[in-house]
């Protein structure tokens, strides 16, 4: 059994613990938070058994095997810096930095200490990215031409926006690409390959954030194919709930079209053919009610197959840098109006 220690009580830490309780071999036998009565909380709700303020005791009392951060980012390097001086292998949630090179530092810290850092980015490994990696792999698509999202969550609008669920988002000043894109920068890039190039126009509508809140980004792959991100928070799409996929993708190649729609549905055209549906209906219930094609559950598992069977790890921190690289690249080529090589 492997022992996890996790650290944070927020919005998004509540799908992490629902992931640990449900997975075989790992148990969160501690948490650490601030907010002592939220932790207590959460802790009662999720069986964990024991709750700290103070991550030095959680880490020293507790020797966890591996330690879970699920708090804002500008807590990351003195978290990482305590779990690297104990030598405990580490998930830490994205953003991984506020900057790239406070990112580095985190990645370097880890490195020197000899263990692992692994970004907890889950877009990845919801369902309907992973089976388009299946049809990917398999040539079903043929030669890729290129890949386009949709982003329309809906939950940009008014004064009041994001303050329910996660009020810092009004405050940051990166918004759109550093909180939100990054999932598609990284999952462009799970799916087609190697970024080479990219175009960006970035703007803020609702007045009352700090950041951008849309825009759009293309990309160009080494493989000769190319991407866009199409963001806006403040409109939505056709789905019952808008939160499950957050828009609509499509992914084209030679063989055909793949649609992702916004119920979680994988549609397939033929070239010349009529649109049919591939996967079955994913809503939010036939996952246990978690986030997103219970990304979460299926990015923890994958971590801790790892720890039993050796698994081969994905979002290890050194080449996650390379989104934190693209990040950067869509900021200036805003900024300077102007395409950017990588």
């Amino acid at each position: 059994m492997l022992r996890v220690a996790a650290i944070g009580s927020g919005f998004f830490a509540h799908f992490h613990y629902d992931a640990w309780q449900r997975i075989e071999g790992a148990e969160v036998v501690g948490l650490a938070s601030l907010e002592e009565p939220q932790a207590r909380e959460v802790a009662s709700k999720f069986g964990v058994p024991a709750v700290f303020t103070d991550v030095d005791r959680l880490l020293g009392e507790l020797k966890p095997d591996l330690v879970d951060i699920i708090t804002p980012p500008e807590s990351h390097l003195e978290l990482v810096k305590k779990c690297a001086a104990r030598k405990l292998n580490t998930i830490c949630q994205k953003p991984l930095a506020p900057t790239l090179t406070e990112a580095e530092e985190l990645v370097s810290i880890a490195s020197a200490a000899g263990i692992d850092l692994i970004v907890h980015e889950n877009f990845r490994f919801q369902p309907w990215y992973r089976e388009i990696k299946r049809w990917i792999e398999e040539g079903r698509l043929g030669d890729l031409h290129c890949i386009s999202f949709r982003l329309r969550p809906g939950d940009g609008q008014g004064p009041r926006a994001y303050l329910d669920r996660q009020p810092y988002f009004q405050k940051m000043e990166r918004l759109l690409i550093h909180e939100t894109a990054v999932h598609w920068v990284d999952t462009f890039r799970f799916l087609m390959g190697r970024v080479t190039a990219v175009t960006a126009r970035l703007r803020k509508m609702n007045p009352v954030i700090a950041g951008e809140d849309a825009g759009y980004v293309i990309f160009e792959f080494a493989n000769g194919s190319t991407g866009l991100f199409d963001g806006n928070r403040l409109n939505d799409h056709q789905a019952k709930i808008k939160r499950l996929t957050m828009g609509e993708a499509w992914v084209e190649g030679s063989a055909g079209v793949m649609r992702l729609d916004g119920f979680g549905r994988l549609w397939f055209a033929p070239h010349g053919g009529s649109e049919e549906q591939v996967t079955l209906y994913c809503d939010r219930e036939s996952f246990g009610g978690s986030f997103g094609g219970d990304c979460v559950y299926n990015l923890q598992s994958h971590v801790i197959e790892h720890y039993r069977n050796g698994r081969p790890l994905e979002n290890l921190g050194p080449d996650y840098l390379n989104v934190y690289r693209i990040e950067e690249a869509i900021y200036r080529s805003s900024a300077e109006g102007r395409r950017i090589k990588l």
